[in-house]
């Protein structure tokens, strides 16, 4: 009776896939909720949608326990150069999902104050349309989300671009 006989299962895998499996089970958000978007962000964690069955249920206030921010909502000038530093706080490998018409492309407000989508502050991985998107949108995004990460799939934040706009919201 060797450790390999037929009467003990055993699991044959690489670290990669093992590794890749443990954090797409294991998502913990930033809560990071700019406007009514927020409030669907909120619903879905509640029991009625139950966000737990996708392991991620325990939304982090500091961005250095946290791999995943869902920017919910509009983002202003002012705000962009704080999204930004809070991304930059949170550890690697970091996925970004974009939450609303207002945080994908700004949505109905097209003015001098809000940021025209924030992928030109953060590196977006999934864009959840709506306004306001539903609780099952998000739920859809973050399955996405998992699906890429379990593929083995590089964040966005690798092949992003210098952020001059931050930048240049900061010395306003």
């Amino acid at each position: 009776m060797g450790p390999l006989s037929e009467d003990r299962p055993f699991l044959l895998s690489t670290i990669e896939k093992v590794a890749h499996w443990a954090q797409k089970n294991s998502i913990w958000p930033a809560q990071f909720g700019l406007a009514c978007c927020a409030i669907e962000m909120m619903a879905t964690a509640a029991s009625r949608f139950d966000l737990a069955r996708f392991g991620a249920e325990v939304m982090r206030a500091t961005p250095r326990q946290a791999d995943l921010m869902i920017v919910a909502g509009r983002v202003s000038q002012k705000m962009a150069p704080v999204l930004r530093q809070i991304y930059d706080q949170m550890p690697d490998p970091k996925w970004v999902i974009s939450m609303g018409a207002c945080a994908s492309c700004g949505g109905v407000f097209n003015n001098y104050a809000l940021v025209q989508g924030v992928d030109r502050v953060v590196p977006v991985d999934v864009y959840v349309p709506g306004c306001p998107p539903t609780p099952e949108g998000l739920m859809d995004g973050i399955m996405k989300l998992q699906a890429k990460i379990a593929a083995g799939g590089v964040p966005a934040g690798v092949y992003h671009l210098p952020y001059a706009i931050v930048e240049e919201a900061a010395a306003r």
